[in-house]
């Protein structure tokens, strides 16, 4: 006897054999997937209470985002298209103008974006800006944690310094009072290794956590020494405390030079996974694959306007490369639909070859490889017997996924995250015929807009909603 029954869907496996199954079903009990196979076979062997009917539905692993920022989702498109006014809110707005109610409303609604459509784990930087890491204290983190896990899907909450030079300055919002503090990089350390002893495998191990420590992209000149050190010094602190508590260690924002930079200062190894690495020299892709660390490419993100992270390259190369939103602001989704197609014709326009990146290449890069990538291979990213039972049906019986043949192709190159009929995670149905079963959506959205609306007011925020001058009627800002 299973807990559930999945049964008549076209299942992509993502296993080693990468077995699509035409006439498929999954079941599931305890949380785990017990049985893949074609439905007669699996149906034979297994009962189930629940039985969920996947005819002309694609049943895949759910999607993982290996990237994107906490709190982003309350600052969607702040200044307007102006990059350097929204960096500056979002620094004082994470550093002052956030307070815990902040942080949990905008975890549910990030984690519900990415429920509904079909992406089971994500990464969020608890923060984001110029480095501003929101770990004065505890609780914002806490609560951020206690959002995702409302909502019952996987997260990696990651956490780390703010960029030196220190203190920091932060502010708690109180009764209407502002009470600024002097915050030390050792206290933000304290607040890591708090959050880590306090949630690290919560939520029945779907939350983690991950420390991070900003990304250097060059040396300082020789006058700096004592500046370089200190640096060192503190990258040294936080990746100890990565390695004695066996957390994953990531980095946002690498780029030509850097990650040889991280390996010299011991940084790397296969339990880190660096972020965007656009314009990578030969000794960044040299150094990856020497220490097995593994690449995040955000193919929507600012940094990639800037420059291309090399991404067929590093795959040739050897390098697992997974992919990431680099979260809802200031202009994206959590719909990694949509970056799985914006990464294939991104460097197809590159390279001027539509035959860069193959979708099935493109579906490792947000199952499997993932999965890899955070450190999780042997228990998420595809559907096999003995790892935990975290699927998404996708729902093909519509004009834009016609004619229902070459499901791979389909749920690649033409599905959106709106396609995504049922989630299960840990065994749990979260959404069924995009009914969400754990929270109350509407709910979420009116707290999610009140914490909003409260953050601009204390910050006298009101100008940040505007449009800039040119925005109708010219080519450019």
């Amino acid at each position: 006897m299973a807990d559930i029954l999945i049964t008549g869907g076209v299942v992509i496996t993502m296993d080693p054999k990468r077995r699509v199954i035409e006439d498929g079903a999954v079941a599931i009990s305890g949380g785990r997937i017990v049985a893949v196979g074609p439905s007669a076979d699996v149906g034979a062997q297994h009962t189930a209470p629940e039985v969920i009917d996947a005819r002309r539905k694609a049943v895949l692993p759910g999607l993982i985002d290996s990237h994107a920022h906490a709190g982003h989702g309350l600052v969607k498109t702040l200044g307007g298209g102006d990059g350097d006014a929204w960096n500056e809110a979002v620094g004082r707005i994470y550093s002052v103008g956030s307070t815990p109610e902040f942080w949990h409303a905008e975890a549910r609604l990030s984690a519900l974006e990415r429920l509904k459509a079909g992406t089971t784990t994500g990464v969020s930087y608890l923060g984001g800006g110029d480095d501003v890491m929101r770990v004065d204290s505890p609780e914002p983190g806490e609560r951020h944690c206690d959002g995702v896990a409302e909502v019952g899907i996987r997260a990696v909450v990651a956490v780390g310094s703010c960029r030196p030079p220190f203190p920091k300055t932060f502010a708690t919002f109180d009764r209407g009072q502002w009470r600024e503090q002097q915050v030390s990089f050792e206290r933000q350390l304290g607040t890591c290794e708090a959050l880590i002893r306090r949630r690290h495998g919560s939520a029945d191990g779907r939350v983690r956590i991950a420390l991070t420590f900003p990304v250097h992209h060059h040396e300082l000149p020789a006058e700096r020494q004592s500046e370089i050190d200190l640096v060192r010094e503190q990258g040294a602190a936080l990746r100890d405390l990565s390695r004695r508590h066996q957390v994953g260690f990531t980095q946002d924002g690498h780029r030509a030079g850097s990650i040889a930079l991280a390996e010299e200062m011991g940084l790397l190894g296969p339990d880190a996974f660096l972020s965007h690495s656009i314009e990578l020299t030969p000794a960044d892709i040299a150094a990856a694959k020497r220490t097995d660390t593994r690449i995040v490419h955000n193919p929507s993100a600012m940094m990639s306007v800037r420059g291309r992270c090399p991404v067929p390259e590093l795959i040739e190369a050897g390098v697992t490369v997974a992919l990431g939103s680099d979260g809802t602001a200031p202009d994206r989704s959590a719909d990694m639909f949509r970056h799985m197609f914006q990464c294939m014709h991104y460097h197809r326009r590159h390279f001027r070859d539509a035959r860069i990146l193959p979708q099935g290449k493109v579906l490792e890069m947000v199952t499997v490889d993932a999965a890899r990538a955070l450190g999780l291979a042997d228990e998420i990213g595809s559907l096999e017997t003995g790892k935990k039972a975290d699927v998404i049906l996708v729902d093909l019986f519509k004009p834009h996924l016609m004619p229902l043949n070459m499901p791979v192709y389909r749920v690649v190159s033409f599905a959106n995250g709106a396609d995504v009929d049922t989630v299960i995670v840990d065994g749990r149905v979260l959404m069924r015929g995009r009914e969400v079963t754990t929270v109350d959506e509407v709910e979420v959205m009116e707290a999610a807009q009140r914490e909003s609306d409260r953050m601009l007011e204390r910050i006298d925020g009101a100008g940040l909603l505007a449009p800039p001058a040119r925005f109708w009627g010219h080519a450019r800002f």
